[in-house]
């Protein structure tokens, strides 16, 4: 006797089934679905690398603003500590939400350029013309070297997070586990280090978003 599919059981198929498809050619529907409205690679691009640069000034407005929070804990003479640790965490929380959100636009940013450039890389071939074909090709060698400079300035950028939160982190649990006047001792003889981690940070940050208007810049020429 043949097995009678229910309803639910058929929307649960038909969904799974969906998503098998939708998950193993996404990058392309998305990028096909997107040019019928005029939206092309090098847009999308543009896009993500804007996005990139924003999230990274985001990124820097954040740990400055944990920087404060540490000064304004370390100077503190008697207090709630348990609501300076508190506080102190949740700007060690903002702040690796916010690097976590710098490498995921970082990434989404590859994704599109190593997209572009293969279709570019391969459209060349289709040119019967050679003069116009060394052209396009000598145009997008020079976007991918100006891609390239400005994600190494991204990347180190991103790097530059990683000392910071460490040095945060082992000074939050601390705190956590030592909520006396010892531990606001402690975290004095960090700050400097932080502040000098965070400085870098800074400079490091700076370098990228300028790279990355640089960019911009190029490509919309």
């Amino acid at each position: 006797m043949a097995k009678i599919i229910t309803d639910k059981q058929y929307v649960t198929i038909f969904t799974l089934a969906f998503l098998l498809v939708f998950f193993s050619g996404c990058s392309k529907t998305y990028y096909s679905a997107m040019e019928k409205v005029g939206i092309h690679k090098r847009d999308i691009m543009v896009d993500r690398v804007e996005d990139a640069r924003d999230s990274q000034a985001e990124a820097q407005d954040q740990f400055k603003s944990a920087l404060e929070q540490f000064d304004s804990v370390v100077k503190l003479k008697e207090t709630n500590l348990k609501k300076a640790y508190d506080r102190l965490n949740t700007e060690y929380e903002d702040s690796e939400a916010a690097a976590l959100e710098v490498s995921d636009r970082i990434a989404k940013v590859e994704s599109v350029a190593e997209d572009l450039f293969d279709e570019w890389e391969q459209e060349l071939t289709e040119y019967q013309s050679s003069e116009l074909r060394r052209s396009s090709q000598k145009k997008l060698r020079a976007t991918q070297r100006r891609y390239k400079e400005m994600l190494t300035t991204m990347h180190r950028a991103e790097a530059s997070m990683e000392p910071v939160l460490k040095i945060f982190k082992d000074n939050v649990l601390f705190l956590k586990h030592n909520l006396n006047a010892q531990a606001i001792g402690s975290l004095q003889s960090e700050f400097a280090n932080l502040k000098g981690e965070i400085e870098i940070l800074i400079r490091e940050m700076n370098a990228a978003i300028k790279s990355s208007n640089s960019f911009i810049a190029d490509i919309n020429k």
